[in-house]
């Protein structure tokens, strides 16, 4: 498996897989052919379907002003679901291309080539190896994750969690209205703000959950700063509880770094072994994956191991990661936590592991309908529109 900072990204929203992956996609591009006086990018499968709502033109744009961005809705016999081709030209003549999938995340494969992000750090294939040697060794899995890694690991978990607690911040302070044109009102600071009377205690909790899961996916939909956990569209689920657990169950910085490592494997073994892409394997590899990555990091915290995924359709209405987006993370922020809260009791009852359910989730997403997968075209997406 590869490190576990492939799985966390810094960047622009509002989806990994169609903004982070292509602007990365057209900078690496651009470097290639500074000679270059022209280039040209076709978007093939999700891309095309849903890049225009996504932002995806804008963003390569922004990477390589001038850029000549097709879409082409046509083509089927696709590699990958978010296929890019890049061509660069000189007077008028081709003089380069490569062939570019935005594989998730906001990672990029580019064809026939490897990358410093391809380089294998662990030996181990999935949970079960890695938990087989956390035993063996006498190791909790946050120790083991940092004995694997860079001794760099600590502060990019650092940086990647300082990003985090902006997003939340800036989400609570904004209002308005959403960009795309569905006229979805921003509703953190609202939700954060709005006491109920007689409210219980355990409903403050879910509400300020739920605002902080808001926040972030808000600022996504806008476009601003936040980080893949382990994508754009679900970003919002892993820092709305460990915010919460850090501000108001007082759990100090460095065991918080030490869940977002913890989170990040969990992500790290999905990626591997299935996908955390909604276009190839529905939402369920997005917020799913969200959900078992903070359900993860609340039992490193704990000191718990626990084992949960849950499966969605990706169906965004007008390829805005709005409608029914940001709602979902809140919920799987929830759900994580009342998932940790029923394996305190009966963990030592399961019978299915943690990698039956992501080669079940890989499975379900690849059987799935293409229109469930990021398209638009299916689901929620199609309802909305004929309405």
């Amino acid at each position: 498996m590869k490190t576990i900072k492939s799985v966390y990204k810094i960047g622009n929203g509002p989806s990994s897989s169609h903004t982070v992956g292509p602007f990365h996609a057209a900078q690496i591009f651009g470097q290639r052919y500074p000679q270059a006086d022209a280039f040209r990018v076709t978007l093939y499968g999700s891309l095309a379907f849903t890049g225009e709502g996504h932002g995806t033109g804008k963003a390569i744009r922004s990477a390589l002003p001038g850029i000549e961005v097709v879409f082409d809705r046509e083509k089927t016999d696709l590699p990958h679901p978010n296929t890019m081709l890049f061509e660069a030209m000189k007077d008028g003549q081709l003089i380069g291309s490569n062939r570019i999938f935005s594989i998730g995340g906001g990672s990029i494969r580019i064809e026939n080539e490897t990358s410093d992000e391809e380089i294998e750090l662990y030996p181990q294939k999935n949970f079960t190896e890695i938990l087989k040697i956390c035993r063996e060794r006498g190791m909790n899995l946050a120790q083991f994750i940092f004995r694997m890694e860079d001794p760099s690991l600590r502060q990019y978990l650092q940086d990647v969690w300082d990003a985090m607690k902006d997003s939340i911040h800036r989400g609570l302070n904004a209002e308005g209205i959403l960009p795309g044109g569905l006229g979805v009102a921003r509703k953190a600071k609202t939700l954060y703000q709005k006491r109920c009377y007689n409210e219980s205690a355990d409903v403050t909790m879910n509400r300020i959950i739920a605002a902080y899961a808001y926040a972030v996916s808000e600022e996504n939909a806008d476009e601003n700063i936040v980080v893949t956990a382990p994508t754009c569209g679900s970003c919002g689920v892993l820092p709305a509880v460990l915010y919460y657990m850090q501000s108001e169950r007082g759990f100090p910085e460095e065991e918080i770094l030490d869940a977002l490592a913890v989170a990040g494997m969990i992500g790290n073994v999905i990626r591997t072994n299935a996908s955390i892409s909604g276009a190839e394997c529905g939402c369920q590899a997005e917020i799913g994956s969200a959900c078992s990555m903070t359900a993860a990091a609340l039992a490193s915290l704990y000191g718990m191991n626990i084992d949960q995924i849950e499966g969605l359709t990706c169906d965004p209405v007008k390829g805005l990661v709005q409608i029914p987006c940001i709602e979902r993370n809140a919920v799987a922020a929830m759900r994580a936590i009342s998932s940790v809260n029923l394996s305190r009791f009966l963990y030592s009852t399961r019978k299915i592991s943690f990698d039956e359910v992501v080669a079940t989730m890989y499975r379900t997403g690849r059987d799935m309908d293409e229109k469930y997968r990021e398209t638009s075209h299916g689901g929620l997406a199609q309802i909305y529109y004929a309405n």
